[in-house]
């Protein structure tokens, strides 16, 4: 356990005293001074927040406090939403941290998996993105936060920019608990264009020697989208979409999704559903969202965070994005969180691996993942008491007599690119728990909060499924050529689709055959800066010839720096 002074003895005045003779008066650090100002206002045991987002990272903080002498810092407790850089496990490698509780690990899930077994690294808990942003406010306050944005004047007032993400839940629990606020930014200047986080929440100012760092996770180039995402697509919007009226909703990340978005404006116009499904979305600015803003579909949208290339679209979309007077969106993923919980009614996204009980995860026997936001947003909000059409009739269809129930689709090819099952009698994530000493394996969206599969074999409505041996069955039915599919039965298969439980593409009126990328609104990343009005710039990373090529996993965690939606 970190040993942490209470609240009341900080020793704040001491750390803020040792900081002034590495940095004088004033606010603001020197760079080549980070590494001694973390040394003198971080003390052994502390936990300390770093500021690993979604998509910007304080990445020369963290690189600065990888860079401390063990000898004064040691057994630090890490608390931080997401581990994406090589520096966010070196503090357990150089012996500088000891503990962590965080949310998601993307690239550095396999080398967490390691530490883990080789005793270097004690694990809290793995947490989602608001469970964690709850406990910073109540059982894991930072003592120190390391925090980045855009801009800062001397003051230590803070400019966010259209990634504002994290930064405010994290500074506040700790500016308000006499914790010590460290901000990395890429500027110093006069005047601010708006102020994110006021400077007295703020301690001291490090400008880095070159902008943070901020990966675009949320582009998927419509040139990969293969004709099985948009089949899959077509069943969404029949199966779920339309009949159950969805106008508010979260998408995750993958290639199926994406299809959605870019089929709203041909398919879902053509089945006249503009202004009757898909208006109000809680989601990053995804760039195949672009044709259906522009067709009209899409009300608004509030963000997570935002996507680079996409700046100068949203601020001249100040209708449907949430723009400041200063003209750049206002992100903030704790607020998001909130929204896509109690404010959708329909959750959508991929996984790895679904069990007979319809349990996801995205776990496997030698990464330790984590979870993101997908189990937030993937869960049935209980607390949720206003009523909507889709809310009421998915309770219907549940049997529920007195609440609704939020949809919650997971979207899935049956085996994935490696050609792995995505079906499966048991989840990695037993195995995992069982080798790391997890109380409980990590799974991502539990079975019974799932209330629609789709595959390229079509869609199960396990709200419908009345025992465990149905959901089975109806899992089964859709998993295709694997050993977990090849193990349905032909009757029961039949009869789950005369009660509506196992849909067909046919069974919804779709032939498959005109599944073909001729339905994509937009079917290269030119096709989406043309829909832009020029407007959108995709990121060097993409600016290459977009030829069609196989898609990656539609997954909520992702391989390069993130996890679910948000």
């Amino acid at each position: 356990m970190s040993q942490q002074p209470t609240p009341r003895s900080t020793n704040r005045g001491d750390r803020l005293r040792r900081a002034q003779s590495v940095c004088g008066d004033g606010k603001v650090c020197p760079p080549d001074r980070a590494t001694t100002l973390l040394e003198a206002v971080i003390e052994p045991f502390d936990r300390v927040a770093v500021e690993g987002d979604n998509q910007k990272q304080a990445d020369f903080l963290a690189a600065a406090l990888a860079k401390a002498d063990p000898a004064r810092l040691h057994d630090l407790h890490m608390v931080q939403s997401v581990l994406a850089l090589p520096d966010h496990l070196a503090v357990f490698e150089r012996g500088i941290a000891s503990r962590l509780d965080f949310a998601f690990a993307g690239p550095q899930s396999r080398k967490l998996a390691e530490l883990v077994a080789t005793g270097s690294l004690k694990m809290g808990a793995i947490h989602t993105y608001l469970e964690l942003y709850g406990r910073m406010l109540v059982d894991l306050t930072p003592r120190v936060a390391l925090i980045v944005a855009d801009k800062a004047d001397r003051d230590g007032n803070l400019y966010t920019g259209p990634n504002t993400e994290d930064t405010p839940v994290i500074t506040e629990a700790t500016a308000f608990r006499g914790g010590i606020v460290v901000a990395q930014v890429n500027e110093i200047v006069d005047r601010l264009p708006r102020v994110d986080i006021p400077g007295d929440w703020v301690d001291f100012v490090v400008p880095g020697p070159k902008p943070y760092l901020i990966e675009p996770l949320f582009t998927r180039d419509p040139a990969k989208v293969r004709d099985q995402n948009i089949l899959m697509a077509m069943m969404a919007i029949a199966a779920v979409y339309e009949p159950y009226e969805v106008q508010r909703l979260n998408h995750g990340i993958g290639y199926a999704t994406a299809a959605i978005e870019l089929i709203l404006p041909t398919f879902a116009a053509a089945r006249g559903l503009k202004g009757k499904v898909a208006r109000h979305f809680v989601l990053n600015p995804h760039p195949t969202l672009i044709p259906a803003i522009e067709a009209g579909f899409v009300d608004n949208v509030y963000c997570f965070g935002s996507e680079l290339g996409m700046e100068r679209y949203m601020s001249a979309r100040a209708d449907v994005f949430p723009v400041g007077s200063d003209g750049n969106l206002r992100s903030n993923r704790a607020l998001a969180q909130v929204a896509g919980q109690y404010a959708c009614d329909l959750f959508i996204g991929g996984t790895l691996q679904i069990d007979a009980e319809g349990n996801s995860s995205t776990a496997t026997k030698d990464r330790i993942t984590g979870f993101g936001g997908a189990p937030n947003m993937g869960a049935d909000a209980r607390g949720r008491r206003h009523d909507s059409p889709a809310w009421l009739r998915a309770g219907r269809e549940a049997g529920e007599t007195i609440r609704g129930r939020k949809l919650v689709v997971q979207m899935v090819q049956t085996r994935q690119p490696n050609g792995a099952p995505s079906f499966v009698e048991r989840l990695d994530a037993f195995d995992l728990a069982a080798a790391a000493g997890f109380a409980l394996p990590p799974v991502m969206i539990y079975g019974d909060d799932v209330t629609h599969v789709i595959t390229e074999e079509g869609v199960a409505n396990l709200l419908l499924c009345r025992s465990v041996a149905e959901r089975a069955a109806a899992l089964r039915a859709i998993a295709g050529d694997t050993e977990f599919g090849r193990a349905r039965s032909a009757e029961m298969t039949e009869d789950l689709r005369r009660r509506g439980i196992v849909m067909r593409p046919s069974d919804l009126g779709i032939d498959a055959t005109t599944a073909t990328r001729d339905l994509l609104a937009a079917q290269t990343l030119d096709d989406l800066v043309a829909c832009s009005g020029g407007l959108y710039a995709p990121p060097a990373k993409f600016l290459r010839p977009s030829v069609a090529t196989p898609a990656t996993a539609d997954v909520q965690a992702k391989p390069a720096l993130h996890s679910a939606e948000g």
